[in-house]
């Protein structure tokens, strides 16, 4: 496990709610190797966000608080360090793209100085090579006239423009890893598309790696080496991109991939739903989480909550049933 950049062990995060404790990410374990794109699925409310919040102490406590789990990076553990010393690490060697550009920028700050503000905490630079330093990033995620929009403030600017202001701000440090929090959701869909590209490109030219949190599937197959499905709090099924398209090993992964539309059919068929709703996180699940709305359940479901447990080389699925037989594992 040496090789890897950011190595999570248990990972567990709760809020604390007028109606209860809410068990939010219930034992997430997984790695990052350096330069690779990890992305990461689920519908809203699965634990996708929150765990990446939880890695870069970014929770709000109270009333969030994470209460077990470990989360390496380069040797040192994330969770253990003291406020002054996460600091050094966020922004700099780990940066997050969060998903409502309008909300992130500060609407009474100068896109300029929101963007040189890190340039000069982290890298020591003066006014002067922050600002040209600024612009440059502006440029480099296509922002054109870039020095003379420093001087804009974020209204001024579109959604997608806006998108790319906060990728070039992730980016101003030279980060080693990159998280994405769903960034193109409200994005039409060419501007998906434009920033996708940005992101991939710059992947390759800065070598760093990412994490790309999603709910889209579709992003994740042209985007993605390896994949992380999560549900109820729980990583679910953990892939390669091309196995996992191929022989998704999990019910909920199968829905997740039946309600994509397709062009490589050749009879129109209707898009698969998933019946009933995700679970409600105040009591910690000891059964599958997702037995409620499975066609598969059978009884040892309702009393034991699978291991992830390999089916295939860098392939694991927690699930007690082989989907291809139907019968238990």
């Amino acid at each position: 496990m040496s090789d890897l950049l950011l190595d999570v062990q248990g990972l567990e995060t709760q809020f604390r709610t007028p109606d209860g404790i809410v068990h939010a990410v219930n034992g997430v374990s997984f790695g990052l190797k350096e330069g690779e794109t990890l992305g990461v699925v689920g519908e809203s409310g699965c634990g996708k966000s929150v765990t990446m919040l939880s890695v870069l102490r970014l929770i709000a406590s109270p009333p969030g608080k994470v209460v077990a789990g470990k989360a390496f990076y380069r040797g040192q553990d994330l969770l253990q360090m003291s406020d002054e010393e996460i600091r050094h690490i966020r922004g700099a060697q780990m940066a997050m793209i969060f998903q409502d550009p309008m909300t992130s920028l500060n609407p009474v700050m100068t896109i300029g100085r929101q963007l040189i503000e890190p340039l000069m905490l982290h890298l020591g630079m003066n006014k002067d090579q922050a600002n040209a330093r600024a612009a440059e990033l502006l440029e480099m995620v296509g922002i054109p006239h870039a020095s003379e929009r420093l001087s804009d403030y974020p209204h001024q600017y579109s959604g997608g423009m806006r998108q790319r202001v906060m990728i070039a701000m992730a980016l101003s440090c030279n980060p080693q890893i990159l998280i994405a929090d769903e960034p193109t959701t409200a994005l039409d869909v060419t501007i998906q598309a434009q920033i996708i590209e940005l992101v991939k490109r710059l992947r390759d030219e800065l070598g760093m790696a990412i994490i790309w949190i999603t709910h889209d599937l579709g992003i994740v197959a042209g985007l993605a080496q390896r994949v992380l499905v999560m549900y109820g709090g729980f990583i679910i099924e953990e892939s390669q991109v091309i196995d996992l398209y191929a022989n998704p090993s999990h019910p909920y992964t199968i829905g997740l991939l039946g309600s994509l539309p397709r062009l490589d059919e050749i009879e129109r068929q209707r898009l698969f739903s998933i019946e009933g709703m995700p679970p409600v996180l105040y009591n910690k699940p000891t059964a599958c989480p997702f037995a409620p709305r499975c066609k598969w359940v059978m009884d040892r479901c309702w009393q034991e909550n699978p291991a992830l447990t390999e089916v295939s080389p860098e392939h694991r699925v927690a699930c007690w049933v082989d989907v291809k037989t139907g019968k238990a594992r």
